[in-house]
């Protein structure tokens, strides 16, 4: 009997002092969340000259700001709407609650809340909304909880941040700049007074939906300040009569979609917490110039679109799948200036520049005529323009033959390494290529930094290799820079909310002289001078460039440079079907580039607009005696003559 008399003891202590334990664990517990607050934070993303690009945030769009910069009005303007004597008391108000249970007990339901900001604050943070009881016996607890621990400015910091005031906004700071695009220092008081006036009913009053009412709301704020004897008549006139422009912006204000989802994969490893961290990030992105090349990609679209259907070739899979790319980087340090993944990226957020593999044409040959020039060649050295038959083993064992042609089936025999180029010869360039050895164009293409998918074959001469235009950006940084392979870069630095700055910086090698270089860019001038990218011409600059056009016109590129600006752009339709056939590079791709770097000028009149000419760099005669010709140390001026030169059809090994 003893025994259960024991047991029925112990539960009769336990349960009632394990729940007592329970809620004073709860309350701590709850407490400590608004004492040690860490709210969820806005990360601002911003351009290279301090543009906003982009908010990112997950479930809560808000900006800190500490009470040191909170403007001295603002907070008088709230205390005198919801809390006068707010410094006075130490959590509740004895004498309002008094009020409100009066005026309660008369209406038979609860209907007036007296609760101070810092009540207004554990409800917010901690609470529910509902009217109960039960919810307010925990805040007046919870509020002088709140007030043993924290100062008064510590709980107005955090009223400040944590009030909700409509729009999807999260505190003062995020209020200011979503309403009226301004810091709180640049607001005027019937601004302050309409901000501070929202947490009674932040849909209600919201400036967005009903401005009148907002506007009405505020001139109360300001009528309590002036019985306050807080503002004078003068002050009370002009605020009463002001009308503030309010604007309805989006929360994201994302400018440059496939510029930030490039930024949220480049970063997200590194800040898991990257959308409620409240980091600044700053890019190299420059937004005027990212808007210029929107701008340029949509007409170069619709200009190939207007063609197909004057043409009668307008089709469905054209309007569907027709899309392009651009981006422009500074050469010397890789910083991206501009990356336009597609034309729309609310129809397709899928990243053209950094995602799409494709062919380049012979928008790759540079390369390997740099290769051949830095083998001792020079723009002045002859090579084939003839028809061969190459042939090759195939995949059965059989013998196969390939006859590859010119884009006009038209061939000129001995043609310089200038000419081949400059219009884009097939032959010449395949012809160059198996003269030389293939082994030793790898090597040289290796040497420049391009190591991954080079085809094991002839067809290389012909751009088959697979890249995304930023590589190809990254790789057309050597002749851009005078020599250098720089690793493009899109972010500049990252600071943390504890102000620790991150810097990124890029990687470059130098894998080529700025002579040798020079040669291949006085030659892709004249490409767009007078070869396959005059389209690309632009008045006032000097611009080197080539395009490229893959088999059946599946691709149509432009790649190209000022003295300070590199810029790719690639047209296509996503499905990967051929282009029409007059959709070449030149035609498609080079306008685009032509409409983006007038922009340029306009936007920037003082670019570097001649290429300089490095020493080693030197002009000589050349067969053609009227006719001079670029030559270096290692690119010497050829002999008279060539001998041995290929027989037309003459049979080789592929």
């Amino acid at each position: 009997m003893k025994k259960y008399l024991w047991i029925m003891l112990g539960i009769i202590v336990v349960i009632p002092v394990g729940f007592l334990g329970y809620i004073i664990y709860s309350f701590e517990y709850e407490t400590q969340r608004l004492i040690n607050y860490q709210p969820r934070l806005t990360t601002e993303v911003y351009d290279r000259n301090g543009n906003k690009i982009a908010n990112l945030f997950s479930d809560e769009h808000r900006y800190y700001v500490s009470y040191a910069n909170i403007p001295p009005r603002l907070i008088e303007a709230l205390l005198a709407i919801e809390d006068t004597t707010f410094f006075e008391h130490h959590g509740v108000n004895p004498d309002a609650i008094m009020r409100a249970i009066i005026k309660d007990v008369t209406a038979g339901k609860l209907k007036e809340g007296a609760s101070t900001i810092t009540q207004q604050l554990v409800k917010n943070t901690l609470l529910t909304r509902e009217k109960k009881l039960s919810r307010k016996f925990k805040e007046v607890l919870y509020a002088i909880r709140i007030e043993q621990e924290l100062t008064k400015e510590q709980i107005l910091e955090r009223y400040f941040n944590e009030i909700y005031l409509g729009h999807g906004y999260y505190g003062i700071k995020t209020a200011a700049d979503g309403y009226f695009r301004k810091p709180l220092k640049e607001l005027s008081l019937k601004e302050m007074a309409m901000l501070v006036g929202l947490p009674k009913a932040p849909n209600f009053y919201s400036p967005t939906k009903n401005y009148e009412l907002c506007l009405g709301r505020a001139n109360r704020v300001i009528g309590r300040m002036f019985e306050l004897g807080w503002i004078d008549q003068a002050t009370y006139d002009k605020a009463t009569q002001e009308r503030p422009k309010v604007y309805n912006d989006t929360l994201s204000k994302n400018s440059g979609p496939y510029v930030i989802d490039e930024v949220m994969r480049q970063l997200g490893d590194a800040f898991p917490d990257i959308r409620s961290g409240g980091y600044k990030i700053y890019t190299t992105i420059d937004m005027r110039l990212q808007e210029s090349g929107y701008k340029a990609l949509q007409s170069g679209r619709e200009e190939i679109i207007k063609r197909a259907q004057e043409a009668g070739a307008l089709d469905e899979n054209i309007q569907k799948e027709l899309n392009g790319a651009l981006i422009s980087l500074d050469p010397h340090t890789g910083e991206v200036l501009a990356m336009v993944g597609g034309y729309d990226y609310s129809l397709s957020p899928f990243n053209r520049v950094t995602q799409a593999k494709r062919q380049p044409g012979s928008a790759f040959k540079p390369f390997l005529y740099q290769v051949a020039l830095d083998s001792g060649m020079s723009p002045a050295s002859l090579v084939p323009d003839i028809a061969r038959t190459y042939s090759y083993g195939g995949e059965d064992g059989e013998e196969k033959v390939w006859q590859p042609k010119n884009y006009k089936n038209e061939y000129k025999g001995m043609v310089t390494i200038r000419d081949a180029l400059t219009h884009s010869r097939n032959l010449a360039t395949i012809n160059m290529v198996s003269d030389i050895g293939f082994g030793k164009i790898t090597g040289g293409l290796r040497k420049y930094g391009i190591v991954e998918n080079l085809p094991p074959d002839l067809s290389i001469a012909l751009g088959t290799i697979s890249l995304s235009p930023f590589e190809l950006a990254k790789y057309y940084t050597m002749f851009a820079s005078g020599g250098a392979l720089t690793n493009p870069i899109l972010i500049r630095q990252v600071i943390t909310p504890k102000g620790e700055t991150i810097r990124y910086e890029n990687k470059s090698r130098q894998v080529n002289t700025p002579e040798q270089i020079y040669l291949m860019t006085s030659i892709l001038q004249d490409v767009v001078r007078h070869g396959t990218g005059t389209n690309a011409r632009v008045a006032g600059i000097e611009i080197a460039g080539k395009t490229g056009t893959t088999n059946k016109n599946v691709d149509a590129w432009f790649a190209g440079y000022s003295p300070s600006v590199e810029t790719i752009v690639w047209f296509g339709h996503d499905n990967n079907t051929p282009m029409r056939r007059s959709e070449t590079g030149g035609r498609a791709a080079a306008p685009v580039f032509r409409y983006f770097y007038e922009d340029l000028l306009r936007i920037y009149p003082n670019t570097k607009r001649t290429f300089d000419v490095p020493a080693g760099v030197y002009r000589a005669p050349t067969d053609d005696a009227n006719d001079t010709e670029a030559f270096t140390d290692t690119s010497t001026a050829p002999d008279a003559t060539q001998e041995n030169a290929p027989k037309t059809e003459e049979k080789l090994l592929f």
